[in-house]
């Protein structure tokens, strides 16, 4: 299946992989459009030209890091990460709204999430704080 979430240009200068200033573990680039769509005041973000990682560690308040380790937490963004948080009503994709107890109760909601992904009629790169497809956090 094609990935129509892809977030990042091939070329970019910026290491893929940079390490959490906070909890020293390495994570993946995410574009600097999926920060935008998630702070609560994207007019006042002073984006730096670096690369800009997604922290998914559930114990670590970092959502948001640069290579200049800045660090953008939890209480900066208007949007909750469900990754991040506790619970059966906690988003897994941010997409179509689907909460961990809808995608654990009804098995056709990820095959609906699979047939519009294989469809490019998702908006992962901008809805999901990751920036990426929704699927891997699917219970399984």
């Amino acid at each position: 299946m094609p990935d129509c979430c892809t977030t990042l240009d091939e070329s970019t200068p910026f290491p893929i992989k940079h390490t959490c200033p906070v909890n020293g573990k390495e994570y993946g680039l995410v574009s600097s459009l999926t920060i935008k769509h998630h702070i609560k005041a994207p007019w006042a973000w002073a984006k730096k030209p670096q690369g800009y990682y997604f922290c998914s560690d559930p114990d670590c308040d970092v959502v948001y890091f640069g290579q200049d380790d800045s660090l953008i937490e939890k209480s900066a963004l208007r949007t909750e990460v469900g990754i991040k948080e506790k619970g059966d009503r906690v988003l897994v994709c941010y997409c179509y709204g689907v909460t961990k107890a809808e995608a654990k109760s009804n098995p056709a909601i990820r095959e609906f999430i699979v047939e519009e992904t294989r469809k490019k009629h998702c908006a992962c790169e901008s809805r999901n704080p990751s920036g990426r497809c929704c699927l891997a956090d699917f219970p399984k």
